[in-house]
C-alpha cells in the first residue's frame, strides 16, 4: 500500500480527478494549501502600488491505494496535471510514501481491503 501525495494547481484539479476516475481510483482528500518552488512568487499591483506573493495558492491530493494501482495513479495525476506537452514551472510535484496501515472505521477492516 502507498499514499500518493500529488501538490497541483488548483485549476488542473477537475482534470486530475477525470484522470483519476478513468483509471478506476475513486478515493482521495483534496485539501486547499499555499507554496511556493522555483517560481517564487508572483508579483502583482493594487492601486497602483506593486507587491509580492511569496506563498502560492496550491491544491494538495491525498491517494491512498494498493501496490497495482500506483503506477496508473501516477500517470493519471501526470497527465491531468500538466500544463501542454512539456508541462511547465509550478505544475507541482508527486510523492509516493510507503503506507504501514489503512483500518476502514466502519468495518474494522484492515490493509488492502480498507482502501
Amino acid at each position: 500500500m502507498k499514499l500518493i501525495i500529488a501538490i497541483i494547481q488548483p485549476t488542473k484539479l477537475e482534470a486530475v480527478k477525470e484522470a483519476l476516475t478513468q483509471v478506476d481510483v475513486h478515493r482521495l482528500t483534496v485539501l486547499d494549501c499555499q507554496g511556493f518552488g522555483r517560481q517564487k512568487g508572483q508579483t502583482g499591483n493594487y492601486r497602483g502600488t506593486e507587491f509580492s506573493v511569496n506563498l502560492l495558492r496550491k491544491v494538495q491530493l491525498q491517494i491512498a491505494v494498493n501496490e497495482e494501482f500506483v503506477k496508473p495513479t501516477i500517470e493519471a495525476i501526470l497527465s491531468g496535471g500538466r500544463s501542454g506537452d512539456s508541462g511547465e514551472i509550478g505544475d507541482g510535484k508527486i510523492f509516493v510514501l510507503p503506507m504501514d496501515d489503512c483500518i476502514r472505521i466502519r468495518t474494522g477492516e484492515t490493509g488492502s481491503e480498507a482502501i
